[in-house]
């Protein structure tokens, strides 16, 4: 089996798609849909479903909310960074306040790193 899919976690992960918060409808529609690379949203990979996920560059976007903050939150973002890693791939977090208030220094820092990682031409 492919590390990368989970089938039992496609149909969470199609319930998060029709489901977005309002931070994550935000940067979809307003920055990351238009991209020249294909993103994809809540994108299963191994035991974890990622926000956005860019193929191009290896790279995870998650935005995070307040369950992020609590000390179960907190355990389970890192073994899911450290899956990722593990897997070669580099994950970004921001915050919802960030996206709320910082939005073009979010989206700048996104195409930096996509930059880095799969410069786009």
């Amino acid at each position: 089996m492919n590390p990368f899919q989970n089938r039992q976690l496609r149909p969470f992960s199609q319930q998060l798609r029709r489901n977005m918060t309002k931070e994550e409808r935000r940067l979809w529609y307003h920055f990351l849909k238009g991209l020249p690379v294909t993103v994809r949203r809540q994108k299963v990979l191994g035991s974890y479903i990622a926000d956005f996920y860019i193929a191009a560059g290896k790279i995870v976007i998650e935005l995070d909310g307040s369950q992020h903050y609590t000390d179960s939150g907190a355990e389970n973002d890192q073994a899911r960074d450290a899956w990722m890693r593990k897997n070669g791939i580099t994950v970004l977090r921001y915050t919802n306040l960030q996206i709320q208030k910082e939005f073009r220094a979010v989206c700048q820092d996104i195409a930096d790193h996509l930059q880095d990682a799969a410069p786009i031409t």
